[in-house]
């Protein structure tokens, strides 16, 4: 086993490295910036070090910074967490070059699963139904973009190869406005990414965000935690999840898990990951890889038993995976709000002191959260400041807990987005199961 890890992160994620390591009986190291200085995990870290300012580039962001903390106290592991630096090939090759180990893929899986042309080109190959598009890069012929969106059928999407967050995508809807939606998408990927790469996929019009999670040792061994349903998203951002997926077809769900646990031993990945695929009329399309652990995985932790953050550490000391697929099954239904800083209405952050904080509780209910009565939500980072997950026997039970849990959930001092939530959980189309990615942003008037 790990002997000591520096946790490389912060917030909610940082306490749930955390507290998987102390179960694990591995020592923690903090590794913080000035303005986290009484976050929970630092305090129950059994060292914590400052890593730099308070703004992420002189901080988690910092390669050297983290590295060096990583000296200085003999720590034999880095966990990345979610953010930040824990899909960056860059990062993790110099972790391992530095000693130490990298608690996730290695870095050529990692630059290959982040660059979404070769993502796709490696899935294709491994047997996983994609989105038909351009495979691969669009050329620079103005003729040739406009004969591969002909094939593909509009309307279509300009997606950056580099892109990541719901950043560098552009809907085409018509030939009249592809070359010059392709110029601009090259434009702003390339000052957000650094890489004007960008290709094509026909983009469907109303699909599910599903997402299937998976565990693997690098030797060979892998296996699916099944799936989870994410299509309550804002501008691509997740909001609320649930586990399993409501809804789908389950011999197409089977087809798609198989192929995943394939597509695992075929790039010989190792660690926890997260393949997000597109659902519409039974059919599942790709669409990226996530080479780290998800904001949402409690859901699917809550669903199996497993704990995920607990195998990417075994995995990580070399042990081979310790779970049979046989072994995987699925008990009842699970959700996930994601408790934000900010105005439920406006979306606007909302930092500040909290000046009374109270999780709910009771059967089926667990709240992660870094928060505390008289903590300081600073404006640095982002606004997620807990996940509140409910487990039922059954999806209608677990939506009841967790409309019960909204209605305890208190904190007070800052704004918080409970309102939203309160009112999706009780909103009939989502009670029914299968909303598509666009539902909450029509529900806001969101264009």
């Amino acid at each position: 086993m790990l002997e000591k890890v520096l946790i490389a992160n912060r917030g909610e994620i940082a306490l749930r490295i955390l507290r998987a390591c102390k179960e694990l009986g591995i020592r923690t190291v903090a590794a913080h910036s000035k303005v986290d200085r009484d976050l929970i995990h630092v305090r129950l870290a059994d060292e914590a070090v400052c890593i730099g300012p308070t703004p992420s580039p002189g901080s988690y962001l910092n390669i050297p910074a983290l590295i060096s903390a990583a000296e200085v106290t003999d720590s034999t592991a880095i966990h990345p967490g979610y953010g930040f630096l824990s899909e960056n090939a860059n990062f993790a090759e110099q972790v391992e070059r530095s000693g130490f180990v990298f608690v996730g893929p290695t870095a050529d899986v990692i630059r290959m699963m982040g660059d979404k042309v070769s993502a796709i080109e490696a899935m294709k190959q491994a047997g996983v139904p994609t989105v038909p598009g351009s495979n691969g890069p669009l050329p620079d012929n103005d003729d040739e973009v406009v004969a591969i969106a002909r094939r593909i059928g509009f309307p279509v999407m300009i997606k950056a190869a580099a892109g990541g967050g719901g950043r560098g995508m552009r809907v085409v809807r018509d030939e009249a406005q592809l070359v010059s939606s392709v110029a601009i998408t090259r434009s702003e990927a390339n000052a957000a990414f650094g890489s004007d790469v960008v290709y094509m996929e026909k983009y469907l019009e109303r699909p599910r965000h599903i997402e299937v999670q998976v565990l693997a040792d690098g030797q060979g061994n892998a296996i699916h935690l099944y799936d989870r349903d994410c299509s309550l998203q804002r501008r691509h951002q997740k909001v609320l999840e649930e586990a399993p997926a409501p809804h789908v077809d389950e011999e197409a769900r089977q087809k798609v898990l198989k192929a995943c646990v394939d597509a695992c031993i075929e790039i010989g990945y190792r660690g926890a990951g997260t393949f997000e695929f597109l659902y519409e009329n039974g059919e599942y399309f790709f669409i990226e890889m996530n080479t780290r652990v998800q904001v949402e995985h409690p859901v699917t932790e809550m669903v199996t038993g497993v704990d995920i953050v607990k195998e990417q550490l075994k995995i990580a000391s070399g042990m081979p995976l310790s779970i049979r697929q046989e072994d995987v099954t699925v008990l009842g239904h699970s959700f996930e709000c994601r408790i934000n800083a900010e105005d439920a209405r406006t979306f606007m952050p909302s930092p500040g002191r909290i000046e009374f904080y109270h999780a709910p509780g009771g059967l089926g209910v667990r709240m992660d959260s870094h928060m505390y009565t008289g903590y300081t939500v600073p404006p640095s980072y982002d606004s997620l400041i807990g996940k509140l997950i409910t487990w039922g026997e059954n999806r209608e039970s677990a939506l009841t807990r967790m409309r019960n849990a909204l209605d305890e959930l208190l904190v007070e001092g800052i704004k918080t987005n409970t309102d939203l939530h309160k009112d999706l959980v009780r909103d009939p189309a989502f009670r029914e199961g299968g909303v598509n990615i666009h539902y909450l942003e029509h529900k806001l008037g969101i264009q």
